[in-house]
């Protein structure tokens, strides 16, 4: 077992990439309520470092108000091709807004547009409500470089607790739960 579970998390999904596992950023990011009440849904990694796991949203959507009532959220990476899975519990916080801007310059100028058109996870009149805007937003910016909404940005997940799962035969999987510890991770191997 390795010490350093994001460092074994950047191997797998480099495993991942190799392999051709089709969107091997795809997660699920389980959130819940100020009175507990979970929700999840898929979502991409965009960076991941020593500091966390970072993705991006709407400031205005679901999950986003749920981490402002209750900013602690779990992920899971489930890479079937690999027989591996990841589980990564912790707190969540913004990220700066140097960082939200630097990756959204990255972004490909229609998803800059969409930032800006849609309300996420607001109720719409029509389907051609966020196309209406987005054709709207795209007069508007024509020649001219799409700044960052304020309304939109990103998140990052410190671990508290990453789990790594590799499938065994007979279903006698092989579980290591990393903790985090005063210095660095406490590892224990948990029953399958």
């Amino acid at each position: 077992m390795t010490e350093d579970p994001v460092e074994r998390f950047r191997e797998w999904f480099r495993e991942a990439e190799q392999a051709g596992v089709e969107v091997p950023e795809a997660m699920t990011l389980a959130t819940a309520s100020a009175d507990g009440i979970p929700s999840a849904r898929m979502v991409l990694l965009k960076d991941v470092d020593e500091e966390g796991f970072v993705f991006y949203s709407g400031y205005g959507s679901r999950k986003a108000g749920e981490l402002e009532q209750n900013p602690r959220a779990a992920l899971v990476f489930y890479w079937r091709q690999l027989g591996k899975q990841v589980r990564v519990e912790g707190q969540v916080e913004r990220v700066s807004e140097a960082e939200s801007a630097a990756y959204f310059a990255t972004r490909p100028r229609g998803s800059q547009l969409a930032a800006w058109a849609s309300q996420q996870s607001h109720p719409l009149e029509s389907r051609e409500e966020p196309e209406r805007r987005y054709a709207e937003l795209e007069r508007e910016y024509e020649g001219r470089e799409v700044t960052r909404p304020p309304h939109w940005g990103g998140f990052r997940l410190r671990p508290d607790a990453i789990e790594l799962w590799e499938h065994r035969d007979n279903r006698l999987h092989d579980r290591s739960r990393y903790t985090r510890a005063r210095e660095g991770w406490h590892v224990e191997r948990l029953a399958p």
